[in-house]
């Protein structure tokens, strides 16, 4: 088996890294997907490195993460193998039978808080998680990661109006706004914008930043409110740091060529065109 990871002096930085995993698990088992978990790398990468504590423990007072975008568990899969709650064998399993690392996350895999793909529910659970934790003396926080497309659906505005109307601000959801879903552009589906305004009219504090700068990105998630749950809008590029993929509603579901698989390893300045090998 050929490795996932080269680490060394070299070693690419955290967000460039995981995208280079990404491509590299996605050609092997050959699925799409690859545009939506390119779109959170460096997202998935500073919420591990930077901010939720007690990933993967059976911690009492660790935040809870939930990523509602489930259809992006590549990413996020690949966040847990660079913080080593995920072996390099189980990261080459991607998609295979028998493992638990399929195009959504499983419960049952450590690091993994909440079964999700089923958009629009992630929001909802991390609200009654919040609620939760408010049961018991802990500092803890939960964190949800939603897509812009789950704002097309109520039960997410539900959610929104729910934790505004109780102050949820051990409560931060994060969305990935890249503009576009499985159909097409998201302001073609169903117009979105502006959306901060809406969540604050609901009672949130929201903050505004590049998804792909991971300083502003740590900078927002440290944001703590006057008793208000926190919303980050997160702009990104859907296939970001891959050109030829960035932006284009295909990349949501094709799988890559062989070509296609170097050109976009060149892009992300990996150091090696071997395609990844696993189990069969």
């Amino acid at each position: 088996m050929l490795p996932l990871s080269q680490p060394g002096s070299d070693e690419l930085p955290g967000g460039a890294e995981i995208r280079r995993l990404i491509l590299a698990c996605a050609k092997r088992a050959g699925v799409g997907h690859i545009g939506s978990s390119l779109s959170i790398a460096d997202i998935v990468d500073v919420l591990l490195r930077d901010v939720v504590r007690g990933v993967g423990t059976d911690d009492p007072d660790r935040d809870v993460f939930v990523l509602s975008k489930g259809h992006a568990a590549l990413a996020y899969y690949c966040a847990l193998h660079l913080r080593g709650l995920l072996s390099e064998y189980d990261l080459s399993t991607y998609c295979q039978n028998g493992s638990l690392l399929g195009v959504h996350p499983d419960h049952r895999l450590r690091g993994v808080d909440v079964s999700t793909g089923s958009l629009g529910q992630g929001l909802a659970v991390a609200v009654g998680v919040a609620l939760g934790m408010r049961l018991r003396p802990a500092h803890a926080r939960a964190y949800v990661l939603v897509s812009d497309a789950e704002l097309n659906e109520g039960s997410t505005w539900e959610a929104v109006m729910l934790a505004g109307h109780h102050r949820l601000s051990n409560l931060t959801a994060i969305l990935d706004d890249n503009g576009q879903q499985a159909l097409g552009k998201t302001e073609d589906v169903l117009r979105l914008h502006p959306v901060l305004n809406k969540i604050e009219a609901f009672g949130w504090q929201t903050v505004d930043v590049d998804g792909h700068d991971q300083r502003e990105l740590s900078h927002a998630c440290a944001t703590r409110s006057d008793g208000r749950p926190v919303f980050i809008r997160a702009r990104t590029v859907s296939g970001s740091g891959v050109p030829f993929m960035e932006g284009l509603v295909a990349w949501h579901y094709l799988p890559m060529s062989d070509a296609q698989y170097a050109d976009a390893l060149a892009a992300v300045g990996d150091r090696s065109r071997e395609l990844v090998s696993g189990p069969r």
